[in-house]
Order: C-alpha cells, then sequence, then structure tokens
C-alpha cells in the first residue's frame, strides 16, 4: 500500500481511494434506504390507513397524489442529495490528501 504523506500521488493512493468507497457506500446505502423505506410505506399506509390514503386532495386520492405526483420529486430529491454529498466527500478526502503532502 502507498504512504499518503510521502507522494505527491496521494489523491490516487490505495488509503484514499478506500476512504472515500467506504464513505460513498455509506451515503449510497443512507440513500437507498431512504428510497426503499418510501416504496414500501406506501402500500402500508394504503393497507393500515385505507379511509386516509382513500381521502381526496386536489382531485386525486392521497395514494395517487403520493405515488403518481410527489414520488418522482421524492426520488429527485434523494438523488441531488446524493451528488452533493458524494461532491463534499471526494472534496474532502482530496483536501485532507493534499495537506497530509504538505506536513
Amino acid at each position: 500500500m502507498r504512504e499518503t504523506s510521502s507522494t505527491p500521488d496521494a489523491v490516487h493512493s490505495d488509503a484514499f481511494l478506500a476512504r472515500l468507497m467506504r464513505g460513498q457506500l455509506k451515503l449510497s446505502v443512507a440513500c437507498a434506504l431512504c428510497f426503499v423505506v418510501a416504496l414500501v410505506a406506501l402500500p402500508l399506509l394504503n393497507y393500515f390507513q385505507p379511509a386516509l390514503m382513500a381521502q381526496r386532495v386536489c382531485g386525486f386520492t392521497l395514494t395517487w397524489l403520493i405515488l403518481g405526483v410527489l414520488f418522482f420529486p421524492f426520488v429527485w430529491v434523494i438523488s441531488y442529495v446524493f451528488i452533493k454529498r458524494s461532491i463534499a466527500l471526494e472534496d474532502a478526502e482530496a483536501k485532507a490528501a493534499k495537506d497530509g503532502l504538505t506536513k
């Protein structure tokens, strides 16, 4: 394994990539879990709260409003959060690797 503080290629070292991949894996699992919870929650709400989900909102039943209108923006928000945090992880790791070179 290459040493992170002694080579100019510290940004591409095995330790750097391992930390970055570990952070992105945690982020991916968190985003996927959020998506799965939302995906499973709708049928459960329909099963356990049918009267609530049959309420009309803006001409739709609540079920169809959530599924047909609100679900896609929810996925976009998850994607936006994933991309922003992933870029922030990469920047933080690259900064840490470069700071390690100067010390």
